[in-house]
């Protein structure tokens, strides 16, 4: 770390002190060679034969920093002095139900838009099949740039759309940042729901609501349900020095590994089948994870909709010293199961809470898809 405070006399001071950079200047391609070289395939695979979903997680994020180096590299400096983090994974969405494990897999990228101190990365990841490769997803993710200890937020190269194109994905950046904010804004943690999401609720109790008693108390399960406090699954992490990056904290790809196989496991508990991703979106890297922590995660069924599973997985560190909990990430994950699955049903205010907001992110990946 003593040697990265040196880098501090290469940050700019402002902006337009730094040279505008073109989409292309960090266009990026990569190959995993599952198919020609069968040797890295086991890290890949998984109990179906087919590709670890956790493992790409951790190449895309890889992937996004990777880029944001090239779209920040200054040609006189051997060493970068930025220090680029993932701040979030604004959206992943699925076309291919299965990767195969044994062909090709080319991930491509590059930046799309950019702010004062922070990058959007649109990266695609297709396979090779008879000669031709083909879509599997498209990502999104947001990183920032902060300086050579992590500390304060870093400018980075101003973008410069070429094209018409490449203004249309510029556009598109400033409209998922403004997205992203009403998002935030319209949080039932920060505003009440709406009337007709309040009227969702009051049917839901209703509909649980025991008539042979006459009590607010009294609840039954509908048939071909279940509650939602039946729906969960917890898992630990011992974060170990093996996962972390080159500033001493844990990988953000390893905790959405994590997170996603939690996710998984709670989707096929739940259905009883085999659950193939089909969207990851709105993931926060709210606060670094310390080497050493005891990583708690928590996966919650909280909406569910024909054979749509939506699963929210909740990750905080736990202090030993100081016995106190710190939320670091909220996951959400959209999977499709094969048979259709039983509705999950909120009983408290709290987990109405979490079913509405579920079904906030379910309907906006549906939008997408």
């Amino acid at each position: 770390m003593q040697e990265r405070k040196a880098l501090h006399t290469l940050l700019a001071k402002r902006q337009e002190d730094l040279s505008p950079r073109r989409m292309k200047d960090s266009y990026l391609e990569v190959i995993l060679p599952l198919g020609s070289q069968p040797e890295i395939r086991e890290k890949y695979l998984n109990v179906h034969n087919s590709v670890r979903f956790g493992r790409i997680l951790e190449d895309l994020d890889s992937l996004g920093v990777l880029i944001c180096y090239t779209h920040t590299k200054q040609e006189m400096q051997p060493r970068s002095p930025l220090s680029i983090v993932t701040a979030l994974v604004d959206k992943i969405n699925l076309c291919k139900k299965i990767i195969y494990p044994d062909c090709d897999i080319k991930f491509t990228g590059n930046v799309s838009w950019v702010g004062k101190t922070s990058m959007e990365v649109k990266m695609h990841m297709l396979q090779l099949h008879d000669g031709d490769y083909c879509p599997v997803l498209d990502a999104t993710f947001v990183m920032v740039a902060r300086d050579p200890e992590n500390k304060r937020p870093a400018f980075v190269n101003p973008l410069v759309p070429e094209t018409p194109e490449e203004e249309e994905i510029f556009k598109q950046g400033e409209l998922n940042k403004l997205k992203r904010i009403d998002f935030s804004t319209a949080s039932l943690l920060k505003m009440a729901p709406t009337a007709e999401e309040r009227n969702i609720v009051h049917d839901i109790f209703l509909n649980t609501l025991d008539t042979r008693t006459v009590s607010f108390r009294s609840r039954k399960l509908p048939p071909n349900s279940v509650w939602m406090e039946d729906a969960k699954l917890k898992g630990l992490q011992i974060c170990h020095p093996q996962e972390r990056n080159i500033f001493n904290r844990i990988f953000g790809g390893f905790l959405m590994r994590k997170a996603f196989e939690l996710g998984w496991a709670t989707a096929c508990s739940y259905g009883g089948s085999r659950p193939f991703i089909v969207s990851v979106d709105d993931i926060m890297f709210q606060r670094p994870v310390e080497v050493g922590s005891l990583l708690l995660l928590s996966g919650q069924v909280c909406y569910t909709e024909k054979n749509y599973i939506q699963v929210r997985v909740h990750s905080e560190v736990y202090d030993a010293d100081t016995r106190e909990h710190h939320t670091t990430n909220i996951f959400h994950f959209t999977f499709i199961s094969e048979n259709e699955v039983p509705r999950v049903v909120p009983k408290t205010y709290g987990e109405s809470m979490l079913y509405l907001d579920g079904k906030r992110h379910f309907a906006a990946v549906m939008k997408e898809i």
